[in-house]
């Protein structure tokens, strides 16, 4: 019997003084939040701050945990052939503490959106879906478990 495997990851939904969202343009999803994979021996805080720091250029600090998803999907890597174990997420609300905003060898653009306007930019399904969650954020952690392929479907959704 060998071991369930899940790719760890999560999301940095960072926010300047003035309510901005600081989002990416990724190259293989468009506009999303910062944040990706946990790597071993890396806690979830340490690790969605290396990944907005490493995307972005911005040093953040956790404000809160605000979100936890599954992607239980049985889909293959952007290459089409390799496959990708279930996703799980924990997206964290974070705030700017200094850096500019630089571009990396992930991001090909880093732009600060008023919170109002942030969905303008995000049309992927499941980005859209956490964005509205934080958008809607009142304290309570939001679960949500979903596949993206062969089409995006919720297939639970509450707060802890």
């Amino acid at each position: 019997m060998g071991w369930p495997t899940h790719i760890v990851a999560a999301g940095g939904y960072v926010f300047d003084k003035n309510g901005n969202i600081l989002i990416v343009k990724t190259y293989n999803r468009g506009w999303d939040c910062t944040g990706g994979q946990i790597e071993v021996g890396e806690n979830l805080e340490e690790g969605v701050l290396r990944e907005i720091l490493e995307e972005s250029g911005v040093r953040a600090s956790v404000r809160c945990l605000c979100g936890i998803y599954s992607n239980v999907s049985m889909n293959t890597y952007y290459d089409g052939v390799t496959p990708v174990p279930t996703k799980v997420m924990f997206d964290f609300i974070c705030d700017y503490e200094d850096g500019n905003l630089t571009p990396s060898d992930e991001t090909s653009d880093v732009i600060w959106v008023p919170k109002e306007n942030v969905l303008d930019y995000i049309t992927a399904p499941a980005p859209r879906l956490r964005f509205q969650q934080i958008l809607d954020f009142s304290g309570k952690v939001h679960y949500c478990s979903y596949v993206t392929q062969p089409d995006f479907k919720v297939l639970s959704s509450r707060y802890l």
